[in-house]
């Protein structure tokens, strides 16, 4: 699809394409429409929204932005992500999840997280207090090591939940380590779309590749062969699959699954 930059018509087509995709699986999709102004020019923007009910009303909120930068094509930032979420959506298509679905495919995460902030923002009391977590995924098929973040404390259940999910399957899922002080162990830091949630007490789990042991131990640095892939011209499925052979499948097939029984078992974790 190419690159789908925050406010632009590729974006919005992107939507359109996502909406198709969830009509065919049988839901009913929605799109909240949003403006943002950035240095004096305002932009329009839109999440895509969907629900399938569970068999309990309280709702676990899967996550994942689709728009991207200008440079590359988007695939690992974030079309890796969006593929998870489509695929888990298939497998669980004829299955009654213990909590109702709620999938959001976030606009203009680019442009400073604008798509989950202003759902976030629409969000009641009532609705809030009705969220058992949200699962966010961003980045899925570059990055070394396949990692699952979450709350400190009580609130990192998912999180550990997944980890014991991905060792059942023998999938190399691990946690940031916590070699930065600034990030402890298990968690991560805000700049994706869990974080709106984080910041109202909504828990989270967050699945991302990259590694946490190289350059600033921040986990912005992807790789040990070619550094960052995410907004350069590297992220694309050409170069990936010519770098880094068998990862894309291995990555996306790993979350997929781990993505699925977690759903299924997330009552487990509260």
């Amino acid at each position: 699809m190419g690159s789908r930059v925050t406010g632009t018509a590729a974006e919005k087509t992107a939507s359109k394409y996502l909406s198709a995709q969830l009509k065919d699986l049988g839901l009913n999709p929605t799109i909240q429409n949003f403006t943002y102004t950035r240095k004096n020019t305002t932009y329009q923007s839109q999440n895509v929204i969907a629900t399938k009910k569970g068999k309990s009303s309280k709702e676990l909120i899967i996550g994942a932005h689709y728009d991207s930068v200008s440079v590359g094509k988007g695939a690992d930032d974030n079309g890796s992500s969006i593929g998870v979420v489509l695929e888990t959506l298939q497998a669980l298509s004829k299955k009654k999840t213990p909590y109702t679905l709620k999938i959001i495919f976030f606009g203009s995460e680019e442009a400073g997280l604008q798509g989950s902030k202003y759902y976030v923002s629409q969000m009641t009391d009532a609705e809030k207090k009705n969220t058992v977590a949200m699962i966010n995924l961003d980045s899925l098929i570059a990055g070394d090591n396949m990692y699952v973040y979450g709350d400190q404390g009580k609130q990192g259940k998912l999180r550990d939940l997944a980890l014991e999910i991905a060792k059942k399957h023998k999938i190399p899922m691990s946690t940031n380590p916590g070699l930065n002080p600034d990030y402890p162990a298990g968690t991560t830091g805000d700049w994706s779309d869990h974080a709106p949630f984080k910041a109202v007490g909504i828990p989270y789990a967050y699945f991302e590749a990259t590694n946490w042991e190289i350059g600033d131990l921040d986990g912005y640095t992807q790789t040990v062969k070619h550094g960052e892939i995410w907004h350069t011209e590297n992220d694309n499925l050409t170069f990936l699959e010519k770098e880094f052979p068998g990862r894309v499948k291995e990555h996306l097939r790993g979350f997929t699954i781990v993505l699925t029984e977690l759903i299924e078992k997330a009552d487990k974790a509260f």
